[in-house]
């Protein structure tokens, strides 16, 4: 089966055709990043309306890159949540606009689904059972990953995700949206000496996360800071804001894995893209003596490509996963414990 994969759950409008049998055919990514930095994040609104305009643009270039035509599609996959109400809309009625129109199947997708699996998408993919961190913008929680549709949450942020704690700090420091590639960077020349943040929750014993207090603790170094921050203050900030946050991801990733006996960590979502949670993680798996798997960088973001295989594993595990089901609703919040698993 050939799986048309739609996601347009924020700021990025991705389409895939993904083969069941032979795996990604084509995908094509429009990032809205642009459009956001003069507001300093993302406008629903705009977000939405760009959506509308990307969606079938981009169904015509990865059906070109697949040398298909849109009657080869068998079904199709869509993001029905977790995001914003308005753009999942779009996504949403697109998919099922087009299903209609050529009769095809539909799989509504769980968007932290997609993100969970994208790693399998990698050259060398895990094997199940694993451990999954997944780190965004929106999310960071910890799941026993047992297979499609087998999700055990093991611990997750009482407060900001680290994506929203990378962004919060970054603008403290001033620095242009979106925020993780920008303290990032700009931590690299950073003096790890030079300021202590506190590690939050690093001592719990549980696999929950709290990130609003670093965010709290870098606006009290900057609000006390005597005159304006040179930059070498804010490098010597946000290094010390990035070794805190590696440093409680990677330990409570560690006790997870000690707490179950698994031996596979696999890293899902926009700030697995982070070179020094990378470097941290890898670092620990050399001493610990544990395998890590990242999705590749292109898979990261929020993308077609997850959604398609998503979808594609779900139809290969039971194909009446595929329904002739038109009447759509998107679920902006949907708790990934609610997911139908595979029967």
């Amino acid at each position: 089966m050939i799986i048309l994969g739609i996601e347009s759950s924020c700021d990025e409008t991705g389409l895939a055709l993904v083969d069941t049998n032979t795996g990604l055919l084509a995908h094509a990514l429009y990032s809205q990043i642009a459009m956001h930095q003069e507001y300093g994040g993302v406008v629903p609104e705009l977000a939405s309306r760009d959506h509308i305009r990307r969606a079938l643009p981009l169904l015509e270039q990865v059906l070109q890159q697949a040398q298909l035509d849109k009657s080869s599609i068998d079904a199709i996959a869509y993001t029905q949540g977790p995001g914003l109400a308005g753009a999942l809309l779009v996504g949403a009625s697109v998919a099922c606009g087009l299903g209609l129109a050529l009769g095809k199947p539909m799989i509504p997708i769980h968007h932290l689904e997609g993100h969970l699996l994208s790693p399998l998408l990698s050259s060398k993919p895990p094997a199940f059972p694993f451990i999954s961190l997944l780190v965004s913008g929106g999310h960071t929680q910890l799941m026993l990953v047992q297979g499609v549709g087998q999700y055990t949450l093991l611990g997750e942020t009482l407060d900001d995700a680290a994506g929203e704690a990378f962004d919060k700090s970054a603008k403290l420091l001033g620095l242009s949206y979106p925020g993780g590639p920008a303290i990032s960077r700009l931590a690299e020349s950073g003096d790890p000496s030079a300021y202590t943040l506190p590690r939050p929750m690093l001592h719990s014993k549980d696999f929950n996360f709290s990130f609003s207090g670093l965010k709290t603790a870098v606006l009290t170094v900057v609000k006390n800071h005597p005159g304006v921050l040179s930059e070498q203050d804010k490098a010597n900030v946000a290094r010390a804001f990035v070794d805190a946050l590696v440093d409680v991801v990677v330990a409570k990733c560690c006790a997870a894995l000690r707490h179950t006996g698994m031996k596979r960590l696999v890293i899902a979502g926009g700030v697995g893209a982070n070179a020094q949670l990378r470097a941290g993680l890898n670092a620990a798996a050399a001493k610990k003596r544990f395998d890590v798997y990242y999705p590749e960088l292109e898979f990261c973001t929020d993308n077609g490509a997850m959604i398609a295989f998503a979808g594609a594993l779900r139809c290969k595990a039971d194909p009446q996963q595929a329904q002739y089901d038109y009447a759509f609703t998107v679920r902006p919040k949907w708790p990934l414990s609610e997911l139908s698993g595979i029967t």
